[in-house]
Parts: structure tokens; sequence; C-alpha cells
């Protein structure tokens, strides 16, 4: 069983918050410190961000995160290493890196596969990796048991969704919205209705992101989802606190514990 499937498992009807971060942003040394204040804050899952300098499916606050990584050249395999970091005090939270195809198609994907699993990574999500063209490297993840996540959207159509959750491990990444990260029109009753659907292929557990940005969104959410995920709100406080270290953990720290605790009184209060 992988890490993220033991955090499901282990989860016993609670649902998986996970934040994600860019990588690099502001800088390495500071994403392993975040990574451990968002563990303290009630995180199960931690997607990093592989920076890029083109990310189409990101909004401008994770552009510009991706920016500021990239102006200290930040590398995939520098990401993998600060996985390799965290690993040293941490073995329980999974890791999954997110990004875009091409760091792993120019590292290669059987190179990218084990450099990962030696570092402790436990999923892979490339956001503009079509399935129709995934099988080599949803092969080399396989071979080294990391988990393949794909992305759903509100207009995937039941066969392309099916054949989605033939290929994915770990969880399915629906995106609840039409547009980028960070973008605010969020509607928890049609997210609701789209979540169920998705179940009703596939037992993979279903976690939603885009437009969640506070305690109340993410307890909505979570009502139905899996997990919840959440990353420009988490971003934009990384960029507006950069010159202030301690400002910053504990904004992000505050922000991340509000939805955990937000998420688990909505599940008390549901059960």
């Amino acid at each position: 069983m992988t890490r993220i499937a033991t955090c499901f498992a282990q989860a016993a009807g609670r649902k998986l918050l996970v934040p994600y971060i860019t990588a690099g942003d502001p800088d390495l040394d500071t994403t392993l410190a975040l990574m451990h204040t968002l563990v303290r804050a009630g995180a199960d899952v931690i997607e990093l961000g592989v920076p890029f300098s083109d990310p189409m499916a990101d909004g401008p606050v994770i552009q510009a995160a991706c920016e500021r990584a990239l102006k200290h050249r930040v590398t995939l395999t520098q990401v993998i290493d600060t996985v390799k970091r965290f690993r040293e005090s941490n073995q329980d939270t999974a890791i999954v890196l997110m990004g875009y195809l091409n760091p792993v198609e120019r590292l290669g994907y059987a190179r990218f596969a084990t450099l990962a699993r030696e570092a402790g990574v436990d999923g892979v999500l490339t956001v503009d990796m079509p399935p129709e063209e995934a099988a080599d490297l949803v092969d080399e993840l396989r071979k080294n048991d990391l988990d393949s996540i794909f992305l759903l959207s509100p207009t995937t159509p039941d066969a392309r969704l099916k054949q989605v959750c033939e290929l994915a491990t770990g969880y399915i990444y629906y995106v609840s919205l039409k547009g980028v990260t960070g973008a605010a029109n969020l509607d928890t009753a049609e997210v609701a209705g789209k979540v169920t659907h998705i179940q009703s292929f596939t037992d993979i557990p279903v976690a939603v992101g885009f437009g969640i940005r506070d305690a109340r969104s993410a307890a909505a959410i979570s009502q139905t989802a899996d997990a919840v995920i959440v990353g420009s709100a988490l971003v934009a406080l990384i960029g507006e606190h950069a010159g202030n270290p301690e400002t910053m953990h504990s904004t992000l720290h505050d922000l991340v514990n509000g939805m955990r605790l937000a998420m688990d009184r909505s599940a008390g209060a549901a059960a």
C-alpha cells in the first residue's frame, strides 16, 4: 500500500487536507520549513509544485510564485532533493509532485521515477499530460510504486472520465471550476453533484481543488469530497510575507489549521 493510500485508509471518515505550495518560493530552505509548518497545521498530504516557465493551468498568484522560484534557477532535481531532506524527519506525510511535463521529459521518465522514489515522493501529477499519452510515464511510476494522479474538470465527458479512472491511482484531482487556480466563483452544490458522479465510476478517492480559499469553503467541499486541496490562498500569503518569515509561517499555519478544524467540525456535525 502506498503512503497516499495509507493516508486515506487511516482517515476513518476524516477528510484529508492537501495544501499546495510552490517549491523554491521564496527559496528551497524556506520551502522545507513551510512543509513542516503545514504538517503541524493539519496537512495530510502536501502537493509540492515544481516551478515552470509556462504554468498554463495556474492563475497569476502561482504564476508569480513560479517566476520567483525560477529567478533562483530552481530545478526539478532540487525539488526532489527537498523531499529527501523532508523525509529525514517525516516519514508519514504523503508528498505529491505537481507540475508540467517538460522538466520530467528532459530528465527522462525512468530516471525521474527512480529519483522520486528514492527521495520519498509518493505521487506525481503532470497537469498537461493527457491520459491518451500517459502510458509510458504511468508505467515508470508504477514500477517505482508511485501514484499517478490525474485531473478531471467540470467539462470532462464520461468516456474520458472512465479512461482517467482506469489509469489513476492515489486520488483523482477534480478541478472545481472552469478557469485557472485562484478563481473565486466556487459553486459548492454543483461541485457536490460532480464529485458524486465521479465516485460512481471509481473507488479511488476524489480530491477537490481550485477556488477553495478559507475555512468555510473547505468545510463545505469536505462534506462530499474525500480530500480538499488548497493552493493559491497559501501561495499568496507566502508572497505577501516573504520578507518576514515568522509572519509567513504563522499566517500559513493559522489558515491551514482553520481549514482543518472547520472540516473536522463539519464531519462531526454530519455524523
